[in-house]
């Protein structure tokens, strides 16, 4: 009669379907890290309004070092999707709360762009420590918010007051064409010497206002009135051809006049009485 061997290993038992691996979907081999990793959360890796492209490079910003560039040009040369997709995926990110971009100057007065990449929207950290600093100063004190300052536009050579206003009037219609185009009255006063200098340039109105309106990007555009600056500065076309001005036509010779006062010959269209003898009689009279 046989006898079992107690200390043989038992048969492995067969998994049950569907209790450890399904069928269908995914399946996580999880290794646990211990360096080199960031903790990235549901909120952001299924958000259910971004795009994958805005998710991915949520996660890539979340992982780099603080001070890492993240601008458009930085990330461009980083990934193949070119500076479209990815200022795109930018503003999704800021419009969701992810990303925060402020304009500061320096103290040497150079303006930067502040970035902060907030893992959380809404939830903000605290400063570590607020016993040294300064209360804030009532809203009623505080200066108002420094206006971002607008690059600079072509200058007419002529500045009349009437070309100037066909300018403006021209820059007032461009929110018929595309409602984002609406421009404040200080926008519109820096951008006419502008649109002056390519009206000055043989350019009709309908041709200005479509250089300006044509190809426009179809993100939403953050400042319209700096987009229309840099049109007008890149796009500028060159002077109208040299044009001569047209020959005018010799003065006609006259006939010779004998003099009825002292038979002296002058030229003339009818007979009379030379310069001399006029103002003589003219003198007399």
């Amino acid at each position: 009669m046989d006898t079992k061997n107690p200390s043989a290993p038992a048969p492995a038992k067969s998994r049950k379907p569907g209790k450890n691996h399904p069928h269908t979907g995914v399946i996580h081999e999880h290794i646990r890290h211990t360096t080199q990793f960031t903790v990235i959360g549901n909120d952001l890796a299924q958000h259910t309004e971004l795009s994958l492209l805005a998710i991915g490079l949520g996660v890539h910003i979340q992982s780099v070092q603080p001070g890492t560039c993240i601008d458009i040009k930085s990330l461009a040369k980083r990934f193949p999707e070119g500076t479209t997709r990815i200022a795109a995926a930018l503003n999704e990110l800021e419009a969701h709360g992810y990303l925060r971009r402020t304009r500061e100057r320096t103290p040497c007065g150079r303006i930067v762009t502040r970035t902060v990449y907030c893992n959380k929207p809404g939830h903000r950290t605290a400063p570590a420590d607020t016993s040294t600093k300064p209360a804030p100063r009532p809203a009623q004190d505080r200066p108002p918010p420094r206006r971002k300052l607008l690059p600079a536009v072509p200058k007419p050579s002529d500045t009349s007051p009437t070309l100037l206003q066909t300018a403006v009037d021209l820059l007032a219609t461009l929110r018929r064409h595309d409602p984002r185009l609406l421009l404040s009255a200080t926008d519109a006063e820096h951008l006419a010497p502008g649109v002056a200098a390519w009206l000055e340039r043989d350019l009709t109105p309908t041709a200005v206002r479509h250089a300006l309106t044509a190809d426009l990007p179809n993100e939403p555009l953050r400042r319209p009135a700096a987009l229309l600056a840099h049109r007008l500065t890149a796009q500028l076309p060159p002077p109208p051809p040299f044009r001569p001005p047209a020959p005018t036509a010799p003065e006609p010779r006259h006939p010779f006049q004998n003099c009825d006062g002292c038979d002296r010959p002058f030229r003339a269209p009818t007979p009379g009485r030379c310069r001399d003898c006029r103002a003589a009689h003219a003198t007399h009279a």
